[in-house]
């Protein structure tokens, strides 16, 4: 007579509970990573609005003044070369889309984010602390009708 052991394994409680462990962690990294990715989008649009208000001002001082206005996604005459580096015909890091803005809005020169929808502003605020004064009716990153403006030259 032969007696067959039986292999140890999981029961059905058990595996239950490490799925139950396993979806009580995922929940609780869910913000984390939410979190870090905003953060990792806000940093990008701003880092390209340095380049970007960077390109402008080399623009003018090569060529003595800024390109003429134009519309959202477009990238202005003559600043194809200066522009490659970010993607002005593509959604920024945090949506929307760039837009120079020559002469409008009571400011001589600017760069916008512009919106479709409704936007966020909370999270601009939040950027503007970075880069500005934290608030969007003040300092040189301001809301403006239908987005944001990074103002380069009042």
């Amino acid at each position: 007579m032969t007696h067959e052991r039986h292999k140890p394994g999981f029961t059905l409680v058990e595996i239950m509970i490490v799925v139950a462990i396993i979806a009580v962690l995922a929940v609780l990294a869910l913000p984390a990573f939410s979190r870090a990715r905003a953060i990792s989008q806000n940093a990008r649009f701003i880092e390209d609005l340095r380049v970007v208000s960077a390109a402008f001002q080399q623009h003018v001082l090569e060529h003595g003044s800024y390109p003429p206005d134009s519309p959202p996604g477009v990238v202005p005459p003559g600043m194809a070369d200066e522009l490659r580096g970010v993607q002005w015909t593509e959604n920024t890091a945090i949506g929307g889309q760039w837009k120079w803005d020559y002469k409008q809005f009571g400011y001589t020169a600017g760069i916008s984010v512009v919106f479709d929808g409704a936007t966020d502003d909370d999270r601009l605020t939040a950027i503007d602390r970075m880069i500005d004064d934290g608030n969007l009716s003040t300092g040189t990153f301001r809301k403006r009708d239908g987005g944001y403006i990074g103002i380069i030259e009042f």
